[in-house]
């Protein structure tokens, strides 16, 4: 009994926020914050968000299809056009679905599990078009700078491997990064300042150390967004100079014509992992990340489609050919 008393007092005696600490109430849902501070433009997102997602939707299925049934598209640019294709349709539908949900409703909740599930799927896809990038400028390298070799050295079993490691490479540094987050506690407040569940704003939300993820996030950002868009600069370099040596117009042009659908891609695609990303955790900007989030979850898996198909003959004749197909 005396025991109990002493307890108690000390219990009691415990500063609030401390005893708040060792019973705290664990977040169970976040709120995704999305565009709610401009409520007069949701039917206008919504109908933008969703025209996207059906054009994106419909062009990286319609490239994937198109590759799957052309053998002549059976090499290894298309191959990893095709892979490029299907981590487009994983980022997209891993946010878009609750991000029209959220332009919907007066507010957007998503559950502790459902928001680690969506953080997995997003990083998992973003980062393998990342390093898928970096393999497809290699790929153009050793095309025109080493033509003799190309067949030998960029084998289909080759490709296949390259192509598996990055898949395998990103699920791996995801699981880490979605296990560190795991780790955190988050005992509020609960809104996300953005349309979907992602590294930064998280981190700003937990009530726990988050420097072990913050020294992760900083380590990813300089192998996925450094790292390897010196490898692309360094892969378009050597590509450049080869064409330049070309004697004819018409090899130079063909050359070019072969890898400005991936530089443009390339191009798109960093400009806006660089404006939202490549800075400490601590000076995130919310309005920044939404923007840059627009550009490579929805823009970009829109646009990819079109760059390749409308500057590219041979995918376009894959698709009459699989409209003509299934015509008949």
């Amino acid at each position: 009994m005396k025991l109990w008393v002493e307890i108690h007092l000390i219990v009691l005696e415990t500063p609030l926020s401390l005893r708040t600490m060792s019973n705290q109430t664990l977040v169970t849902e976040f709120i995704l914050q999305g565009f709610s501070e401009h409520p007069e433009y949701h039917v206008l997102l919504f109908s933008c968000f969703l025209s996207l997602y059906s054009v994106a939707l419909t062009g990286n299925i319609l490239i994937i299809l198109a590759i799957t049934f052309n053998p002549g598209l059976h090499t290894p640019m298309y191959f990893f056009l095709f892979n490029l294709a299907t981590m487009d349709i994983i980022c997209l539908s891993s946010i878009m679905p609750k991000a029209l949900e959220g332009l919907m409703s007066e507010e957007s909740s998503i559950s502790y599990g459902g928001c680690m599930a969506q953080l997995y799927f997003l990083t998992w896809s973003a980062s393998s078009e990342l390093l898928l990038l970096t393999v497809m400028a290699y790929d153009r390298y050793t095309a025109i700078c080493h033509p003799l070799h190309y067949s030998t050295t960029m084998s289909k079993a080759f490709c296949s491997k390259l192509a598996t490691g990055v898949w395998v490479l990103c699920a791996f540094n995801t699981a880490i990064h979605t296990g560190l987050m795991l780790q955190l506690n988050f005992c509020g407040p609960n809104v996300i300042t953005h349309f979907f569940c992602e590294i930064p704003p998280l981190l700003l939300l937990s009530c726990s150390s988050t420097y072990v993820n913050s020294i992760m996030t900083v380590l990813a950002d300089a192998f996925y967004g450094i790292l390897n868009f010196l490898m692309t600069i360094v892969s378009y370099g050597f590509i450049i100079s080869s064409i330049l040596k070309m004697r004819t117009a018409e090899g130079k042009k063909r050359a070019f014509s072969t890898c400005s659908s991936h530089l443009i891609v390339v191009c798109m695609y960093y400009t806006a992992v660089f404006y939202a990303y490549i800075s400490p955790v601590s000076s995130y900007s919310a309005e920044k990340s939404k923007l840059a989030g627009v550009l490579y979850t929805m823009l970009s898996p829109t646009l990819n489609p079109l760059i390749y198909t409308l500057r590219n003959k041979e995918v376009k004749a894959a698709l009459r050919k699989l409209f003509s197909f299934s015509r008949n």
